[in-house]
């Protein structure tokens, strides 16, 4: 899993400093998608402000999971992690649905077809790992950082921690698709 490389020290202090700091970086980064579509709304009315409003919430939540899973540890508070995990995870996936949506509302004045495509796109492939990531994760009787592939759940695990990983980056090419908007 994400959380499997900062489990033990020094490498849980840097893993916990480093998901801080992405939080952070998520949240100024969440906060002025929030004020440029606020500023285009007032010109074009294309989105309803609530809306905008409700999407930087579900973003905000996210970011307070990160901190959760860099401030309790996988094996020394499992449950708590695990709740911060779903909790970033979740409310990650729904922002970057929600964003989508507003891209294309937005179209063709404030954004391409095409990057609302890709946009889109990202979304549907991270709700879609989202999902068997939960379910596989469910099926995993141990809480383990060192897996062999005879292992039972191993199967689990891997497939799990593929679709976490895939998630993740989905989030991090999301952002990427702002480069232009925030130009």
């Amino acid at each position: 899993y994400f959380s499997d490389t900062g489990t033990k020290p020094p490498e849980s202090g840097i893993f916990g400093f480093m998901i801080n700091i992405s939080a952070l970086l998520a949240v100024i980064t969440m906060y002025i998608r929030y004020l440029l579509i606020e500023k285009q709304n007032e010109s074009s009315h294309f989105v309803r402000s609530s809306c905008n409003m409700f999407s930087l919430c579900i973003g905000l939540m996210g970011c307070i999971g990160m901190g959760i899973v860099a401030t309790f540890q996988e094996l020394a508070v499992p449950s708590v992690h695990d709740i911060g995990a779903l909790v970033a995870f979740g409310s990650g996936v729904v922002y970057i649905t929600l964003q989508s949506i507003i891209s294309y509302k937005s179209c063709p004045q404030w954004n391409t077809y095409f990057v609302c495509h890709i946009r889109m796109a990202i979304s549907v492939i991270s709700c879609i790992a989202f999902i068997p990531m939960i379910v596989f994760a469910s099926q995993i009787s141990m809480t383990k950082i060192d897996w062999t592939p005879d292992e039972k759940d191993y199967t689990y695990h891997f497939l799990s921690a593929v679709c976490e990983w895939t998630v993740a980056f989905g989030f991090i090419f999301f952002f990427l698709t702002f480069i232009r908007d925030f130009q």
